[in-house]
């Protein structure tokens, strides 16, 4: 099954134009290959991932899956223009961070290829609901460009199920707490 997250013939990959479903870019190279083969090759190197997306990211999902596909595959992160409602939830409870782009924000708008790294360096245990964090973006020419993004997590329910990295390993901790 994840190897199938991504590969809806309908979904663009902006990063290879003319491609449907499935297909990205594994970086440094560029190499392009199935978005499996990427997350593997990621995996090897420890690298987290992020996807960057338009609006209404995750409409037409098939619910729960699509996030525990996102998460398998080693995303991290996903910065959009705006979220489906229960897409959005669904990675908060699958232990992977919301993020949406100012108004008027886009990764078109910043020119962003795929080739740059991503970090977030006032993410810290102090989250709180749709508070406003920094995403620091380095391009490989050695630029680099801080942009506000704002915060998904809508509760303080859904901090705690980040913090643990999801609802599952939320709920565990607190059965063996209460057995403790």
């Amino acid at each position: 099954m994840t190897r199938g997250t991504f590969a809806n013939v309908r979904i663009k990959n902006l990063m290879i134009p003319g491609t449907e479903g499935g297909i990205t870019r594994h970086f440094p190279e560029g190499t392009q290959m199935s978005i499996f083969d990427a997350a593997q090759e990621y995996k090897k190197s420890n690298t987290p991932l992020i996807i960057l997306a338009g609006t209404e990211y995750g409409t037409g999902s098939s619910r729960d899956w699509a996030a525990k596909g996102t998460r398998l595959l080693g995303v991290r992160a996903v910065v959009a223009s705006s979220f489906e409602r229960i897409h959005r939830s669904n990675l908060v409870g699958m232990g992977v961070l919301p993020l949406q782009f100012e108004e008027g924000t886009t990764h078109q708008s910043l020119q962003l290829d795929g080739s740059e790294t991503y970090s977030l360096p006032d993410l810290n245990d102090h989250l709180k609901p749709q508070q406003s964090l920094t995403l620091h973006i380095a391009r490989s020419s050695g630029q680099s460009m801080d942009i506000p993004v704002k915060c998904r997590i809508d509760t303080a329910v859904e901090i705690d199920y980040f913090r643990h990295g999801g609802i599952l390993p939320y709920v565990l901790r607190q059965i063996i707490a209460q057995a403790g």
